[in-house]
């Protein structure tokens, strides 16, 4: 073989080594097109879906409380009413029923609001938030709450009330969580435990009503739970001066003078 036809094989071979490379760069460079235009869909479809469940949140109206449980009263309906109407004076409590303070109060202070309530010297206006929840994760107070709920559709609020701080677990330990233990509770309260309240509570009938008297509990810029307040002025909390049963007694009876 001549010098010249070697020379002109090993051109071939190159130019084919370069076709090869230069085929191998274009099958990248398709590749990268083909990902890049995989990546970009995507995202796209992502941007869709967020913007669809954006709108869907939009959709959605959570202003008001969709069902409020049976008597309640003032704005809203978030307050749920206990004793005689006429009372002359006005108890408002706001609570959580995750809440160790709340059940120290209640404790301390159940047998005194009973007696005053029953005497008609005194109503009480419940006002039920959710900030455990918030604080410590769960949503046992948000269940419990849907529950008193159900337990005010029933006539049965106050025994309920008093049966769930009784039964008050650790505030680390989420167990109001479970319907199924607010359903076993109601077997603490006379004629409670009913289908329509097993309905009402794992339905989450009242949920979104508890929602919004969270969101009034906020919106008050009230310190924490529970805040207590005779005739809208705040009584509890005073270290200097600590409310007592007695003390709440004679606030009591001295505003029904007024």
């Amino acid at each position: 073989m001549s010098e010249k036809n070697r020379e002109g094989k090993r051109a071939a071979r190159d130019r084919l080594a370069e076709e090869r490379e230069r085929q191998k760069s274009r099958d990248k460079q398709r590749r990268v097109l083909i990902v890049s235009a995989a990546v970009v869909g995507v995202l796209a479809l992502a941007a869709v879906a967020g913007l669809v469940a954006a709108n869907s949140g939009d959709d959605k109206d959570t202003s008001g409380p969709l069902s409020a449980p049976e008597g309640a009263t003032g704005k809203d309906r978030l307050a749920i009413p206990v004793g005689k109407a006429g009372a002359k004076s006005t108890l408002t409590v706001w609570e959580d029923f995750r809440c160790p303070a709340c059940k120290q109060f209640e404790d301390t202070y159940r047998a005194t609001i009973h007696e005053l309530t029953d005497k008609g010297q005194l109503k009480v206006e419940y006002h039920l938030a959710t900030i455990i929840d918030g604080n410590m994760g769960g949503s046992g107070s948000l269940r419990a709450a849907n529950a008193a709920a159900c337990a005010q559709d029933a006539g049965k609020f106050t025994s309920y009330h008093d049966v769930l701080y009784k039964n008050q677990p650790a505030e680390t330990d989420d167990a109001f969580a479970k319907n199924g233990k607010l359903i076993e509770l109601a077997g603490q309260v006379d004629g409670l435990d009913t289908a329509t309240f097993k309905k009402c509570v794992n339905d989450g009938k009242h949920d979104s009503w508890a929602t919004k008297s969270n969101k009034a509990f906020q919106d008050a810029g009230l310190q924490g739970t529970p805040s207590v307040l005779l005739d809208g002025k705040n009584i509890f909390g005073d270290q200097k001066n600590p409310l007592t049963p007695a003390k709440l007694k004679a606030k009591v009876e001295e505003a029904n003078k007024g």
